[in-house]
């Protein structure tokens, strides 16, 4: 057994792996590996807490029309996500690649649904894939969010914070104005507040005896029902997360604990050396999680319909439909143009097994990604949208009008085609791409086919083998007594 040392190109000017840091001049100080003091409640949240957790996170309660749940797009059965470039959420049915639209939807989220591993971790200071909530003492709740004022006091941590917004989306959990009370408020801008969007959802669950006596027994200021706040349900159902999607224990977690690299093969080794080495990807995804908590552009393609953002009118002009459709990542958060196209750097936490990758999803294999990063512009040139398999969309609706009435209304099939341009517009518009690729930061570099091989053998080394399979955490009902989301035979073949 012998610990194994490289120099790293880190932003700290360390190297933290093999449980040492090897600074530039080369001296060792002991670098932990990921302990239980590294996550929310030092791991060990109570376990009322996090029973109550596990049953809302599998609720379809928290939707506007109750038909989606926090589970059906961060699934334990799909890693903590659902397989899909972008998700089909509210008006969806069925799980993972095979969702179809049951009911109608507007189209597909905007970006790739993120894996939920290590979210728990006390050094996430910011979520999302544009890092839009994030610790922040000037607002009263102690977070900067899409809700600014609007969010209450009360939450524990930044996961916690996350947790408020899922339910606010139309696409995602909250459905169309005019469908429900939630969606209504929602569209209203009543987020807090007796009838907000947050008080309504609290709502449905102070009518559940079960809901009610599982808050009374977990929250020490929820003495009955009318107690209950849509933020102890956020915290309940970050503290869930933090338990049961912690994933510390890969061959990669046992080399940094013991400093032992025959727990990796050969390649994973020669992978792990050129990693955190001469193919700089150590720069980023540095520390124990594999990311630097930071923001970088580095052209990856945007199919899919984007955040609306920009003043671009092109789609609007060809397809008829009036959407404007790049997505400008951190920028639309901190208005700085430095922050252009630039997105959070992801955690390679079994990274594996988390396809499709990329903010919109647009690569579906691993070593595409990896080959991506050598060269960003040059891949970002020769991405062909069309050969993505996003899935279709079948049922589509529209937002329409009669006088002051709001109509939601299928797509015309005449249409449709002129719709889906949406999924390929900006990747195919070279005005566009040229503006992701003018903000790219990432330097090219050359690696052997040999050596991409060795990278993605230490990324399978990053793999937690519990995370294979998870469902041990699906419970068998939930007290709405609503359906929960299961696999069926035939999508279980499908992954």
């Amino acid at each position: 057994m012998k610990p194994r040392y490289a120099v790293a190109a880190a932003l700290t000017g360390c190297l933290v792996y093999g449980g040492f840091a090897l600074s530039q001049d080369r001296s060792v100080t002991p670098v932990p590996a990921l302990s239980d003091a590294d996550f929310y409640h030092d791991g060990a949240p109570s376990a009322d807490v996090v029973e109550l957790g596990r049953l809302l996170f599998f609720d379809p309660i928290l939707s506007g029309n109750q038909n989606i749940a926090c589970a059906t797009c961060h699934h334990p059965a799909l890693a903590t996500g659902d397989g899909r470039a972008m998700s089909i959420g509210e008006g969806g049915a069925g799980l993972g690649p095979d969702r179809w639209t049951e009911e109608g939807v507007l189209g597909r989220t905007p970006r790739n649904a993120q894996p939920l591993f290590n979210l728990g971790a006390r050094e996430y200071s910011t979520l999302f894939h544009d890092g839009r909530v994030e610790p922040d003492p000037t607002y009263p709740s102690g977070f900067w969010t899409p809700a600014r004022e609007q969010l209450p006091t009360g939450l524990d941590n930044v996961l916690a914070a996350q947790a408020m917004f899922p339910v606010l989306s139309s696409v995602e959990m909250a459905g169309q104005r005019g469908e429900n009370d939630v969606a209504d408020a929602v569209a209203s801008d009543r987020l807090d507040g007796e009838g907000g969007a947050w008080d309504l959802l609290a709502d449905r669950l102070r009518e559940i005896p079960e809901y009610a006596e599982h808050f009374e027994n977990t929250f020490d200021d929820v003495h009955s029902a009318a107690d209950i706040r849509f933020t102890h349900a956020a915290n309940a159902l970050a503290a869930f997360q933090a338990v049961a999607f912690r994933s510390d224990d890969s061959p990669f977690d046992q080399f940094l604990r013991t400093g032992d690299d025959t727990v990796l093969s050969t390649g994973q080794q020669r992978g792990m050396d050129l990693f955190y080495g001469v193919a700089g990807c150590g720069v980023c995804h540095s520390g124990p999680l594999q990311t630097d908590q930071d923001f970088h552009a580095i052209a990856m393609p945007q199919i899919g319909p984007g955040k609306g953002h920009g003043s671009d009118t092109s789609y609007w002009r060809t397809a008829g439909f009036p959407d404007r459709l790049e997505d400008e990542g951190r920028y639309r958060v901190s208005f700085d143009l430095n922050d252009l196209f630039r997105f959070r750097t992801p955690s390679l936490r079994n990274v594996t097994l988390t396809g499709p990758w990329g903010h919109a999803g647009a690569y579906d294999t691993l070593e595409a990604v990896v080959r991506h990063h050598l060269d960003p512009v040059t891949a970002l040139e020769a991405y062909d949208p069309d050969a993505t398999p996003i899935g279709p969309l079948d049922q589509i609706i529209q937002r329409t009008g009669v006088g002051s009435q709001l109509i939601w209304r299928p797509v015309n099939p005449a249409r449709r085609d002129d719709f889906d341009l949406r999924d390929t517009h900006v990747q195919s518009t070279p005005e566009l791409r040229g503006r992701i690729a003018e903000a790219n930061e990432l330097p090219a570099r050359q690696l052997s086919d040999a050596e991409v091989a060795d990278l993605l053998a230490f990324l399978e080394a990053l793999t937690d083998p519990a995370a294979r399979d998870l469902s041990d955490l699906i419970p068998d009902r939930v007290p709405s007594g609503l359906p929960i989301d299961l696999m069926t035979d035939e999508e279980e073949q499908l992954l």
